[in-house]
């Protein structure tokens, strides 16, 4: 169990540094109208972002019960 969250969180704290400039340019482009470069951007922020946003709620419920 403990190699399985190493691994989750590992691959989390790095993406979800890189999330944060993939998110804003998106938004920014997004609200400029600046389709072309917004849709390039989104193709890879969405997926990127789930898998930041699924794998913190994962690494909380993980490490819960050793703070409860």
């Amino acid at each position: 169990m403990a190699g399985i969250y190493y691994f989750i969180l590992l691959t989390h704290i790095p993406l979800a540094a890189i999330i944060v400039p993939l998110v804003l340019f998106s938004v920014i482009w997004g609200m400029t109208n600046q389709v072309t470069k917004h849709k390039k951007i989104v193709r890879w922020t969405m997926p990127l972002w789930l898998y930041v946003s699924i794998t913190g709620v994962l690494i909380y419920i993980m490490i819960s019960p050793y703070y409860g």
